[in-house]
């Protein structure tokens, strides 16, 4: 194998510090929804505050992001992940002396919103999109969403750990140290633009910012893609926000709900790796079909079957295999559409439509809830948006609009 086929020291650790970073901010991020029930239940919040919240994190993370992906790929994924990495310590612990919905907002729902949109997949992710070959581009895409999703399943039992011994508040502490490592790990993102044997970089397109942007609001494909992405937002966030209080109300523990969550982290890191891998070799407007039609009859069977521990877990690793496999598939399709130089850009403006789901998840699930004292309607939501998936990606294709 050539060495401009083969990974070089450079691009290695790119994607070292990229799998770490992605471990740490995604696997704290994936434990918020242990704090729910203990946090609303010391200040007599209803489900709906704290859902709010993370509602307004998922959205002020999608609402940034392309504007961070621009600064991303004007000025370098290293100082853009520094930042955030700041950001998300100070999020964390105002979030640990928050008692008022007030401050809870400006902390779990401005500040850490802001700082995930710097240190999480499309930025890392477009970074190393880069720094590799475009035909390994898949693959090692889906290694570093492997890693997050590795993160999270260390960072559930952990979370819940420190929840058990020190409070909720402690344990907030005890995460905003952690995701300090942020801080040195960004330094390893600086790895060059793939080349090609005759010197080339591969992201050059002759094409200014403003008419890349022209060609994307002009290509139907790119929102189609993006409307899918809706889906697997409001999917996730409603499932890992709330799942574990569904599962209170119906008698089963705290630890249930977090091995639950532990098992979609686990079994993510196959999913995500896998998506990769597969979307180097078949179509990957095709693959996600696949993905969001299982989902669908996923969720269908888990609500027909009879709960009970063997159902909480089974549901588990099926949701934890098509958790985030969505990601390096839908990026992997904007890299294909307009090559790599606007990558962390326009994977963001793909990844808003993803944190407006999120912000409905969230919200909405909290919503229902305090209304009705059940989860139904939102049950009933999920399965008609897998399908709603499904349709929008039937009309997506990767034609190349921008050549690398």
């Amino acid at each position: 194998m050539s060495t401009t086929r083969s990974f070089t020291q450079p691009m290695i650790y790119m994607l070292i510090g990229s799998a770490l970073i992605l471990a740490l901010s995604l696997g704290i991020r994936h434990a918020f929804g242990l704090y729910l029930v203990p946090m609303s239940h010391e200040f007599g919040w209803g489900h709906q505050v704290f859902s709010l919240a993370i509602a307004m994190q998922n959205l002020i993370w999608g609402a940034v992001q392309p504007i961070t992906g621009a600064f991303a790929d004007k000025y370098g994924s290293k100082i853009v992940v520094a930042v955030g990495g700041v950001l998300y310590c100070i999020g964390l612990l105002l979030m640990a002396m928050s008692s008022t919905s007030a401050l809870l907002n400006l902390s779990a729902g401005l500040i850490i919103g802001l700082a995930l949109s710097a240190t999480s997949f499309s930025v890392l992710l477009s970074a190393v999109g880069r720094a590799v070959p475009p035909e390994k581009r898949g693959m090692a895409m889906g290694i570093a969403s492997a890693a997050g999703s590795f993160g999270q399943f260390i960072m559930l039992p952990t979370t819940l750990l420190f929840l058990k011994h020190f409070g909720w508040s402690a344990s907030l502490m005890i995460s905003a140290i952690l995701v300090a490592l942020v801080l040195p790990l960004a330094w390893l993102l600086k790895a060059p633009i793939y080349q090609t044997k005759s010197g080339h970089a591969v992201s050059a397109p002759a094409l200014s910012f403003k008419q890349v942007l022209h060609r994307v609001k002009q290509h139907k494909p790119f929102w189609f893609l993006a409307m899918g992405f809706l889906v697997c937002g409001f999917q996730v966030v409603f499932l890992g926000v709330h799942l574990p209080g569904y599962l209170i109300d119906h008698g089963f523990s705290a630890t249930t709900g977090t091995v639950f969550l532990a098992l979609i982290g686990l079994f993510n890191i196959v999913g995500t790796y896998t998506a990769g891998w597969l979307g180097d070799k078949y179509s990957k407007p095709k693959l996600l079909m696949w993905l969001y039609a299982i989902r669908g009859f996923s969720i269908i069977a888990f609500l027909a079957l009879p709960l009970s521990l063997f159902t909480i877990y089974t549901f588990g690793i099926i949701m934890g295999l098509l958790w985030l496999s969505t990601v390096p598939l839908t990026n992997g399709i904007v890299a294909q559409m307009f090559g790599v130089k606007y990558l962390t850009m326009l994977s963001g403006l793909v990844f808003f439509t993803h944190q407006i789901g999120s912000f409905f998840g969230g919200w909405l699930g909290g919503l229902n809830h305090d209304l009705m004292g059940n989860y139904n309607y939102i049950w009933v939501i999920s399965i008609v948006l897998s399908f709603f998936a499904v349709f929008m990606h039937s009309f997506v294709t990767e034609e190349t609009v921008i050549h690398d």
